[in-house]
């Protein structure tokens, strides 16, 4: 989620944690005395920042640093996307879009539920890619799994601004988000979307008979008026980054869904729910709605904030809600097979002061056999975060009757265990963090990563040696390396890769590579992926005037000498963010969510006020009068043809 809309509605921690965690400096010091090679405190690695770009002003102009592979873009911001010298890009599909045969090109001005439900969905954010047979023309064909995080109503639909929602508007909201699977194929080096697949479908917040399963399904705690037996939802929101199991199946995952929900309740929810900041009041669905009314329904918002499974290959089959991986506001679900055959997923709970967790299946997966995995994220261990001074991590794990987690605290099964999460891991003792949010792990080196976004309510009292500073204005990027690279471990090692922000400014302690160039640096890491060379790609989401330059991805090395060295690769129109990075199997494209452009139109001078439908910052993809900014997936490839992991 933007972090414009992070300042405005999530800027308050809720983790009563956040307020007693001790400092420890001469520890960070001694941390950090290894680590010379890298920049810190405003060393050589920069020289100096470039001064945002005008709206007549091409980023392109400023183009620096040829590399072997890409001619490096240069800081900047403008009203549309740039990619790196050396890249082709395309936009693939954007909001709108039609999915299903019969259904004509998007009209904004004639919305409407069923119309909504039969395109592509609203701010793209997390795409997986299922690869398919090829077809029998021999070309590469594939699925895209994109999430829809959230609307905005004001950039969405037209004449909204200064008037009240209505309930068609709002059901036009719930029928955006979700996810959406479409089929694509490369036709001569450009992908195209297919409209009327057998496999493209749309799984929305209206979306009925999704199935609770694993220890919390069932559980009196989830069951409503309209589902006495708290088994099927309907509906799943806020979808931001998410994974694809080993055995191809789509996991979105549920971030920020406390803030659908309107009302006050004392009951015995009342404590469960102030933990996880519900009701937020973003959106006035409870108005028309009483499943979004927790005076009505205050059980709703715990069928909320998992991980939900859909198998792409079925358009028929139902998502299931996976409640063994646990409850909290998701930001990814990432997997590795370990060397046993467990599986391993990776999460981030994104919000100031909360915590990183793992989960490992207690089954094993079968690469030979399709459907014998189809339960395995019901069975399992989930484990959150420790991370010591002396660079350890220790996974502790959360299971009724262990350790705190026992009916004198409350608990008494566990399903409650997760259906509470959060609770469970405070009492752990886990590691308040700075936003964790993509948590993306390395087959190849038994490293992981773990994108830190911002802290601005983290006090310089608070620090801590994996949250170093306070207030942490850019955030970081920790790497976990997993003893041996067994995934399954309960201790690894964990150490900062880079601090983010400007080298060049002593005060904010950034720490980068000795090569970083000017347009090397970012501020606020949302989402990774990572090529066969080890090479991490980060997309951000951040301030465009705190960062001195829109959201972008930039590609940052993690061994050997070139370790912490970064250069941007992509910069997104002005307002949006950039995510779900993701390499296709052969790593011949690179593709990635531009979201909410036209979001941040107030941070973007000369424009100087919030943007509107019909005032938006920039019309982009289409620049068409009366077409408002429409987010969208994008694909870069190489124009000497190379893989990305070839330089």
């Amino acid at each position: 989620m933007s972090e414009k809309f992070e300042r405005e509605f999530e800027d308050v921690p809720v983790n009563p944690k956040a307020a007693s965690t001790p400092t420890i400096g001469d520890v960070i010091d001694q941390r950090y005395s290894r680590r010379g090679v890298m920049a810190l405190m405003g060393g050589a690695a920069v020289a100096a920042t470039l001064p945002l770009a005008s709206c007549a002003q091409s980023v392109e102009e400023n183009s620096a640093e040829t590399a072997d592979d890409f001619t490096e873009l240069a800081r900047g911001v403008d009203q549309t996307h740039h990619a790196a010298g050396g890249l082709n890009d395309q936009v693939v599909i954007r909001w709108g879009d039609p999915l299903f045969d019969g259904i004509g090109a998007f009209n904004p001005m004639a919305q409407s539920v069923a119309d909504q439900e039969a395109r592509f969905g609203y701010n793209n954010d997390y795409i997986g890619f299922v690869g398919l047979p090829d077809d029998e023309q021999g070309r590469q064909r594939a699925l895209l799994c994109v999430n829809h995080e959230y609307t905005i109503a004001d950039l969405m639909f037209p004449g909204r601004v200064g008037r009240e929602a209505t309930a068609e508007e709002c059901a036009i909201e719930q029928a955006a988000h979700g996810g959406s699977i479409v089929e694509i194929v490369n036709i001569d080096g450009r992908w195209e979307y297919v409209q009327g697949s057998r496999y493209n479908r749309r799984i929305t917040t209206r979306t009925q008979g999704i199935e609770l399963t694993g220890p919390a399904a069932g559980h009196p705690r989830l069951q409503t008026s309209a589902d006495p037996e708290g088994r099927y939802v309907t509906g799943t929101m806020n979808n931001c980054a998410g994974g694809i199991t080993p055995w191809g199946t789509y996991l979105m995952a549920e971030e920020n869904f406390n803030g659908y929900f309107i009302g006050e309740t004392d009951g015995p929810e009342a404590a469960n729910h102030e933990r996880y900041g519900v009701p937020g009041g973003w959106y006035p669905w409870g108005r028309f709605e009483d499943r979004f009314d927790i005076s009505r329904e205050p059980n709703e918002p715990n069928r909320f904030g998992w991980a939900v499974e859909v198998d792409p290959l079925d358009p028929q089959s139902a998502p299931k809600k996976r409640t063994a991986l646990g409850r909290f506001k998701h930001e990814g679900a990432e997997s590795v097979v370990a060397a046993n055959g467990q599986v391993v997923f990776y999460m981030g709970d994104d919000q100031r002061f909360d915590y990183v967790y793992k989960f490992v299946t207690a089954g094993r997966f079968d690469a030979e056999n399709r459907a014998a995995n189809r339960d395995l994220l019901d069975d399992g261990t989930l484990y959150v975060a420790r991370f010591d001074a002396d660079g350890s991590v220790e996974w502790m794990p959360l299971i009724f009757g262990e350790g705190p987690l026992t009916e004198e605290n409350g608990f008494t099964s566990q399903g409650e265990v997760l259906i509470e999460t959060r609770r469970a891991a405070d009492l752990l003792g886990a590691t308040p963090m700075d936003r964790p949010e993509d948590v993306q792990p390395n087959a190849q080196n038994g490293r992981i990563y773990v994108m830190l976004t911002n802290n601005s309510r983290r006090s310089e009292d608070q620090t801590d040696a994996a949250n170093p500073r306070g207030p942490n204005l850019f955030g970081h990027i920790v790497e976990i390396s997993e003893p041996d690279g067994d995934f399954t471990s309960t201790r690894s090692r964990w150490e900062i890769l880079v601090r983010c922000g400007d080298p060049a400014d002593a005060e904010v302690g950034a720490e980068w590579g000795p090569n970083t160039t000017e347009s090397g640096w970012f501020g606020s890491p949302d989402n990774a992926a990572i090529d066969s060379a080890n090479r991490l790609y980060v997309s951000t989401d951040g301030s465009e005037v705190r960062n001195q330059c829109a959201n972008g991805v930039w590609r940052v090395e993690t061994e050997g000498l070139e370790r912490g060295n970064s250069r941007m690769i992509f910069l997104a129109p002005t307002g949006a963010e950039i995510c779900g990075p993701r390499l296709s199997d052969d790593e011949g494209t690179f593709f990635l969510a531009v979201q909410h452009p036209g979001l941040d139109g107030e941070d973007f001078p000369p424009h100087g006020r919030p943007s509107t439908f019909a005032d938006p910052s920039t019309r982009w993809p289409d620049f068409a009068e009366g077409m408002p900014p429409r987010s969208a997936v994008v694909a870069l490839t190489r124009a000497d043809g190379k893989t990305f992991s070839e330089v």
